[in-house]
């Protein structure tokens, strides 16, 4: 059965506003593989095939909040450079990330470039500078911060000892927000915790943790009494310790002690694990969750992370899936990752029956909803539907919009009778989740011709079909909007 609490946590997370402060760069991986060692030093010769940039350090924060359906500013220093052109084309892309970095032309932006052969990592080259800011770009930056506080929930500094957080920019910070009146979580990277001093919550890994504490950090007993070093020291009120394949650890200035075992299946690659466990603690917090709940939440979103290659992130919808453990059964919310209800394609198909999948927003679910999805339905045997994460409908329709957050529109759906399978997909289009499932009807609107629905060539390349199902009129999520707006407003 689903965590009702997490989940209910989970659906919250759509109103959340989260500033991140701290070291921007850029996460090059470079793909390809080794076919031999090269004659001029014993090292590997990488054939290189193909490379992917993608937001990191504290811009990867930003992005794991966007991606749990959230809103964030980011504050940040880049070069005058072509990776920082790069890197502001990819935060542009998303609709729910603010991005206001300075730009400084005496340092490069920092950029992180990991070669990786037959899916192992085999080197990383790092551009950048350590070196403070210069005055000036302290003091804008400082400024920038204070005029972004206003309507935000949590605060988030991501250290990642680049320079932008100095001594004075870290206490600035804290000081400022926190006489605002906000929580402030810190990722160190500082061996000296007590720069921190004043932070509501620390988030060191294990390491980082020995490091700042002095002593071994192995076992519960060992993390706790670190972790109480630090505390009695009045740095932080609490602390979350990420403790790779232990789990993570929630310490609080009082008696709250409490250990969460792994939520990691397999991993492929960790890195950023560390950002998505900042980003959905922010946000459980953000959502007005207790320590140890945004703390589980964490937990197992980074599970999911470190299941994917690259700087990944995990979506709301992987998260809700997660909460609800797939048997191949039984699944009472019909809410599923793209992964379990693809097993779950294949045992119907198995069984001789026919699927057929149907895609939207379905933000406020309407009769005309309802007629589609029956229609839909009495087309084959099971109904799979795709519905629009958070994040592409902002894309889609403008900021404003999702009316309702993925979990409260996935949980809805769930509870019709017609629908078999609901799956969120965070891309504007469905096209991956036809590839990957295969259905043998594709049902939409007759507003749409076979002309222009997206996916009717694959289905119909395949042998499917493509229906499309009888209008309700006078039903209009639009519309309702509208109304709901102008009666407000009167």
């Amino acid at each position: 059965m689903q965590d009702a609490p997490l989940s209910a946590l989970l659906n919250r997370f759509h109103a959340a506003h989260v500033i991140v402060l701290g070291d921007v760069m850029l996460d090059r991986f470079i793909y390809g593989s080794v076919e031999r060692i090269s004659p001029e030093a014993p090292i590997p010769v990488v054939n290189v095939e193909r490379f992917m940039d993608m937001p990191g350090g504290a811009a990867n924060v930003a992005r794991n909040i966007a991606a749990l359906g959230a809103r964030a500013t980011l504050l940040g220093v880049v070069g005058d450079d072509p990776w920082a052109i790069d890197l502001r084309m990819q935060l542009a892309a998303s609709p729910t990330i603010d991005a206001q970095l300075i730009t400084d032309a005496s340092r490069p932006t920092s950029v992180k470039t990991r070669y990786v052969a037959d899916g192992q990592q085999v080197m990383r080259a790092d551009s950048e500078s350590r070196a403070p800011l210069s005055a000036r770009v302290e003091r804008q930056l400082l400024e920038v911060f204070a005029a972004s506080l206003r309507d935000v929930h949590v605060i988030v500094l991501s250290d990642y000892a680049k320079g932008v957080l100095s001594d004075s920019v870290t206490r600035a910070a804290i000081d400022t927000a926190r006489g605002a009146g906000k929580i402030v979580i810190v990722d160190p990277k500082s061996k000296n915790f007590a720069r921190y001093r004043g932070a509501t919550m620390l988030t060191p890994n294990r390491l980082e943790l020995q490091q700042a504490c002095g002593q071994e950090c192995h076992t519960d007993a060992d993390v706790l009494a670190g972790a109480k070093r630090l505390l009695d020291q009045k740095i932080c009120d609490c602390m979350i310790v990420t403790r790779g394949k232990d789990g993570m650890s929630v310490i609080g200035a009082d008696a709250l002690t409490v250990h969460l075992p792994t939520a990691a299946r397999q991993v492929f690659d960790v890195s950023g694990a560390g950002d998505t466990v900042v980003a959905a603690i922010a946000l459980g917090l953000a959502a007005g969750g207790e320590v140890v709940q945004a703390a589980s939440l964490a937990n197992v979103a980074a599970g999911i992370v470190v299941g994917k290659r690259g700087t990944a992130t995990a979506s709301t919808g992987e998260v809700i899936a997660a909460l609800t453990p797939f048997d191949g059964h039984t699944d009472p919310q019909k809410i599923f990752s793209l992964e379990s209800v693809q097993r779950l394609a294949r045992d119907w198909r198995e069984q001789g029956l026919k699927i057929a999948f149907t895609n939207g927003c379905f933000d406020l679910l309407h009769p005309g909803h309802i007629s589609l999805l029956e229609q839909a339905r009495r087309s084959a045997d099971r109904l799979i539907v795709g519905l629009n994460a958070d994040l592409s409908i902002r894309r889609l329709k403008g900021p404003n919009r999702p009316v309702q957050g993925e979990v409260a529109r996935a949980t809805v759906l769930a509870a019709v009778k017609s629908v078999d399978a609901v799956v969120i997909f965070a891309e504007d289009t469905p096209i991956h989740l036809l590839e990957t499932l295969e259905p043998d009807v594709l049902v939409k609107g007759a507003d749409y011709t076979v002309a222009t629905v997206v996916g009717a060539d694959i289905v119909l390349r395949r042998g499917g079909k493509v229906i499309l199902a009888e209008l309700l009129t006078g039903h209009s999520t639009t519309e309702t909007v509208k109304r709901v707006a102008g009666a407000s407003g009167a």
